[in-house]
């Protein structure tokens, strides 16, 4: 069970439009590769809440029906935050609203053609992958070090709440799908085919746009995302334990206990409160 109940926060960043193609301090490749993340976002929270929801009434325990509550509330927030991130691309020339259709249709067909049960197995394993890239980021201060910092706090709500809520989803479907052989190899070949797919579809999309901002054959960019990933500060490198943590029987995401990055909450509160007090002075 989780020992943290997520809490709903109603946080605006106010994005610079002009700095969306290249807000990161490494460069273009590196910001075009979060943005190209972002892209997923709107679509794959409504369907996490979708697949969440659907089992809500089967839930019997107030606290994991609380946690359930925050943490649609925060999936919402994270969809919307992220969509006018993803309009602000849009705008800059990017055939962003084209991607996210596609993300959409493949997402309504998975809902079209298989079970709720399967639904909410893909929903905990992308869950996964999303919580340890941001327990990943959130251990590597130097991940977002330079960066715009609207967008640099953005970011870290989001690692933050992902943290916070990782384990609402497991629980969830603990409870309703079980703990068993059956429940423990669906959940362990969503995982696989979820990374697989989900990084093929990520890896085309960012190709695209770095096409569209010509950067694509700048093989200093590409050192730079390499170096950004695999090496320092090596967000992905850091995530690879976790990811394997997932196969072992027994799992159960806050046996990682990162709650001490949650401590940071409140000064990122404080520091978006202050964008929009900047702005209206």
């Amino acid at each position: 069970m989780s020992i943290v109940n997520p809490i709903q926060r109603n946080l605006k960043f106010l994005l610079p439009v002009d700095r969306v193609t290249d807000w990161h301090a490494d460069g273009v490749h590196v910001s075009q590769f979060l943005n190209t993340l972002s892209l997923f976002f709107p679509q794959g929270e409504r369907f996490f809440i979708e697949s969440v929801r659907y089992y809500r009434d089967q839930i019997d325990e107030p606290e994991l029906k609380a946690s359930v509550k925050a943490f649609i509330a925060q999936e919402a927030m994270h969809g919307r935050e992220h969509q006018i991130y993803n309009d602000a691309m849009e705008a800059a020339g990017f055939p962003i609203k084209a991607m996210e259709a596609r993300v959409t249709r493949r997402l309504k067909r998975l809902q079209k053609i298989t079970s709720p049960a399967y639904c909410l197995a893909v929903t905990v394993a992308l869950e996964h992958l999303t919580a340890i890239m941001a327990d990943a980021l959130l251990e590597s201060p130097a991940a977002l070090e330079g960066a715009e910092p609207r967008f640099k706090a953005l970011w870290e709500w989001h690692a933050l709440e992902e943290t916070e809520h990782k384990a609402v989803a497991f629980d969830v479907y603990q409870q309703v799908i079980g703990t068993g052989v059956k429940a423990y190899c669906l959940r362990s070949l969503t995982l696989l085919m979820a990374t697989t797919i989900f990084f093929s579809l990520c890896t085309i999309f960012y190709l695209r746009i770095l096409r569209r901002s010509q950067a694509l054959t700048n093989l200093r960019g590409w050192w730079s995302l390499t170096r950004h990933l695999w090496l320092r500060p090596g967000v992905f490198r850091k995530a690879l334990p976790a990811w394997f943590a997932w196969f072992k029987p027994g799992f159960h995401p806050w046996q990682h206990d990162n709650r001490h990055h949650l401590e940071q909450l409140d000064e990122l509160v404080a520091r978006v409160d202050g964008f929009g007090q900047q702005q209206a002075a």
